[in-house]
Formats: structure tokens, C-alpha cells, sequence
């Protein structure tokens, strides 16, 4: 009779042991409690199992962030890694399919601040699904966001392993090149009308790193909409474009009707495929090492005893 006790505790213990193990197998941990990036505190009964993505780069971020396999429905463009590619759509990240998006009873919605429709939200808010906002404005934004997705999607430890590759070889790129020359560069991302993007960019961060100086840095609106005056006059040395594809855009080389522009002058128009500078994802880092590369590349053209 004495020893009953004692057995009851062992097998009480051993079966919260279990329990917790189970749980832990199945992401089924405490309640989530984190605030977005608009400062909003989202609440998760558990790490979600159901995830639905507003945005091609979150998409991404997902999967790097060993989520993919809790995403269920992704919008248009979402194309990378291979697997996402197969993903049920949603509609694009400007017109999301409502229906579609409730149609796949998701636990987690992850949207896109400055890309999503806020009446979207709204709706998303109203049939109470959970909607996480991202909006990274700087690569150590992408870090964080890597950690924070996996600690949403219970894929913690993934998460972090990301973050950290992304910062060790973010410090590789700062070491080789964040010392380097001043380079004065303008970074066209539309021909018509002309667009550039300015200092609070997560491109400008890139051109940071690489050891670039924007030059419509001060202009207020992060995309804004400016003339062929304004870049004469800035005259960069270095013009760098992306378009909207992999091929490099035929504009860019329109730049050469003013021969004696110093970008022109010296051939440094440069071309960065998109995907790889113009998403919130880990690849952004094969962009800038791209972009680095450039931007030595015009050192190299400059006069005898200007370099």
C-alpha cells in the first residue's frame, strides 16, 4: 500500500513527459503572442498548421524559414522555391480572392504591409482569421522576419539557422565592400514613368552594404516618380536597373543618349534580375553580392587618382 503513492507520481510524471513530447511533435506548443511589424500584438492558440501568403516574398520567407510545408495557399507570383509553384492561388497580392483565401480555412494569414489592400484585412479581421503583418525595410529586417515566421509556424530552430546564415554572410559582404569608395549611384526600377526608390528602401540598404550612395536618397516617398532632368543633373556614376523580368530591360541602355552623363560616359549601366533585389527574402543577399560586383567593377573605370 506505501509504495502505490510513489507509483502514481512515476506514472503521473512519466505521462506528462509524454504529453509534452507529443506536443512538441506536433507543434501543438502554448499559446503565441507576438507583435507584427505595424505593431500589432497577433495571438495563436499554437503555432500555426494553416498558412496562408499575401505575398510572393513572404511565400519565400515561409519556406526558408522551414514553414513550407504549413503553407497551404499562396497569391500569383509566388514562384520560388520550385514547391510554392504548385501552391493553390489566392489571386495576386493587390486583388485577393476572399473566398479562395476562407475556402482553405487558414490559422495564420501573413500579408504584406505596403502591398496588401487594407479593406482586405479588414475582411480577414472580420471572419476572425489571425493576419500577420510583415514589412521588412532593411536586411536585418529579413533576419528578423526569417525568425519570427518560424517562431509563428513552430519551426523555431529552422528559423533561426536562417536568420544567421543570412547575417553571417550579410557580415562577409559588409566586411569586403562596406569600406570601399563612395560610389554615387541611381537604381531605376521603372522606365515609364521613371521610378526610383529612396533612402528607407530595402534596396538602399543593399546599396549601402556594397559601399553605394543613392543619390535621390532624401526624396520623400519610398518609390517616388521623378523626371530624366533630375538624373541629369544628379549625374551618377553608376545607373543601375532591375525591370520586371530576368532579361535586362531595353531602357536601361536608353541612358546613352547622353553621352556625356558620367554613368553613360564610362559604360556602367548594370542590370540585377528582380528576384533577386527586389524581394524581402534571403536571396536578396545574391542580389547585392551582384550588385557589390557592379559597383567594384565602376572603381575599376574611374581616372588615374580618383579611385
Amino acid at each position: 500500500m506505501p509504495r502505490r503513492p510513489a507509483l502514481s507520481r512515476r506514472s503521473a510524471a512519466l505521462a506528462t513527459l509524454l504529453v509534452a513530447t507529443a506536443l512538441a511533435a506536433t507543434g501543438t506548443q502554448a499559446e503565441i503572442a507576438m507583435r507584427d511589424d505595424t505593431g500589432r500584438e497577433v495571438k495563436l492558440a499554437r503555432p500555426a498548421q494553416r498558412i496562408v501568403s499575401l505575398a510572393p516574398h513572404v511565400t519565400e520567407l515561409l519556406f526558408a524559414a522551414g514553414a513550407g510545408e504549413r503553407v497551404v495557399g499562396a497569391v500569383a507570383y509566388s514562384d520560388y522555391p520550385e514547391a510554392a509553384r504548385t501552391l493553390p492561388r489566392v489571386g495576386g497580392y493587390t486583388n485577393v480572392d476572399m473566398e479562395a483565401v476562407a475556402a482553405l480555412k487558414p490559422d495564420l494569414v501573413i500579408a504584406w504591409k505596403s502591398g496588401n489592400r487594407d479593406a482586405h484585412m479588414d475582411k480577414l479581421a472580420a471572419l476572425g482569421i489571425p493576419v500577420f503583418l510583415n514589412e521588412p525595410r532593411s536586411l536585418d529586417d529579413v533576419a528578423r522576419s526569417l525568425e519570427t515566421i518560424g517562431r509563428l509556424a513552430g519551426t523555431d530552430a529552422a528559423g533561426r539557422a536562417a536568420a544567421d546564415a543570412f547575417r553571417a554572410r550579410k557580415g562577409a559582404l559588409a566586411t569586403s565592400f562596406g569600406q570601399r569608395p563612395r560610389v554615387r549611384m541611381f537604381y531605376q526600377i521603372w522606365d515609364k514613368p521613371l521610378m526610383t526608390i529612396n533612402d528607407e528602401h530595402l534596396i538602399s540598404d543593399v546599396i549601402r552594404l556594397c559601399g553605394g550612395e543613392n543619390v535621390f536618397a532624401k526624396l520623400a516617398q519610398l518609390a517616388p516618380t521623378i523626371g530624366v532632368e533630375s538624373v541629369l543633373a544628379a549625374d551618377p556614376e553608376v545607373i543601375v536597373a532591375s525591370g520586371m523580368g530576368e532579361a535586362r530591360p531595353e531602357w536601361l541602355d536608353s541612358w546613352k543618349r547622353w553621352p556625356k552623363l558620367a554613368a553613360t560616359a564610362r559604360d556602367n549601366l548594370y542590370f540585377v534580375p528582380p528576384e533577386l533585389i527586389q524581394r524581402h527574402t534571403p536571396r536578396i543577399l545574391d542580389g547585392a553580392a551582384m550588385l557589390c560586383d557592379q559597383l567594384e567593377m565602376a572603381r575599376g573605370k574611374r581616372p588615374a587618382g580618383t579611385r
